[in-house]
């Protein structure tokens, strides 16, 4: 009899373990071999330290990988702001038209940019009830948020140098996101409705003019074979993409998110090498275009008048809007957004 209730004792317990390993889904274009699963690896491992545990499954198909989280077969998502912003708004909100640009000097200062993304993701990761209820919309929570980069834009044509040389042109607009449409028609361009999985192949066919990308996808993408002789990055992102996992709340311990959303932080450092490493190995130099001092204040002001509007239009959030110009000015008092009450004031 205690041989037959040990071995059913070992058996609760192997259910029971069974029962609380929770799975992550993640998007990674080249599967479980890629930087996004690899740091998810180290996310595991990191939160076994929480009592949490995790099975991960890689999705080539970033759509595959949310449309799973959101039928419940998945516990946890890691996919880009841009497809989790209908998950949290707030978060979502980061992968926004110039939200974290700083420009000083006519330039466009990138690593005051990040800076500024670094000082947002310590707020949002911060153990308050204000970032908790920022980080939380519904049945979901944010777990955590890393960058994968400025996205530039790139054509396979050095005469595409200005906004005024992409009116009529066609330019990627990701399908789940209408905030890219709507940029795309703002500048009189033509939107090309795509994703990230099929966006490459309409490039290399000439159906897309411009597409807009971080320079860690350059390699797994094999982007500068398909830009050919002629090709142009222009050295003024249109914002910084950021990959985020998303919680679903009834999965997981009370707690637990903001304890996921420090980690997180503590890899910014690590992701930003990465991304360096990206933008100077995986880029040949004689690709980039740096704009004029007078267009480079021109884009930025143009990005801002865009991101004010589609937040009035519910696109982006309000609030956060508010908080990133904050930090903004915080990192850059000198600016002159900062003499005003844009992003602020919302009436």
């Amino acid at each position: 009899m205690s041989a037959w209730i040990l071995a059913a004792g070992c058996a609760l317990l192997t259910l029971s373990g069974a029962a609380q390993a929770a799975t992550l889904c993640v998007f990674d274009l080249v599967g479980t071999t890629g930087d996004a699963f690899n740091a998810s690896k180290d996310y595991v491992l990191a939160m076994q330290r929480e009592n949490v545990s995790f099975d991960l499954k890689a999705y080539p198909s970033e759509a595959r990988a949310v449309e799973e989280f959101k039928a419940g077969r998945c516990d946890a998502l890691f996919a880009t702001g841009l497809r989790t912003r209908q998950f949290n708004l707030v978060s979502g909100s980061i992968d926004t038209y110039g939200s974290t640009t700083i420009v000083r000097n006519g330039r466009m200062d990138i690593n005051a940019s990040y800076e500024v993304l670094r000082k947002l993701l310590q707020i949002y990761a911060a153990d308050s009830p204000q970032a908790q209820a920022l980080m939380t919309q519904g049945r979901y929570e944010v777990g955590g948020v890393a960058p994968i980069g400025a996205a530039y834009l790139l054509a396979k044509d050095r005469r595409i140098n200005s906004v005024e040389s992409m009116k009529g042109k066609r330019i990627m607009s990701m399908e789940y996101d209408p905030a890219q449409a709507m940029m795309v028609r703002r500048i009189e361009a033509v939107p090309f409705l795509t994703d990230i999985n099929g966006v490459m192949s309409a490039f290399r066919d000439n159906r897309i003019d411009i597409i807009a990308l971080p320079a860690l996808a350059f390699r797994p993408l094999r982007v500068e074979d398909a830009m050919g002789p002629n090709g142009v990055i222009g050295r003024f992102p249109l914002m910084i993409l950021t990959y985020q996992v998303i919680l679903d709340r009834n999965k997981f311990p009370e707690g637990f998110g903001q304890k996921s959303r420090t980690w997180w932080v503590s890899q910014y450092d690590r992701a930003l090498q990465l991304i360096r490493k990206a933008e100077t190995i995986d880029v040949s130099a004689s690709l980039w275009l740096d704009p004029s001092p007078e267009a480079t204040y021109r884009y930025n002001l143009m990005l801002q008048e865009a991101r004010i509007d589609m937040a009035r239009q519910g696109i982006y959030d309000k609030r956060a809007l508010r908080i990133m110009k904050k930090v903004r000015c915080h990192v850059n008092p000198s600016d002159n957004e900062c003499k005003t009450r844009q992003e602020e004031d919302w009436n």
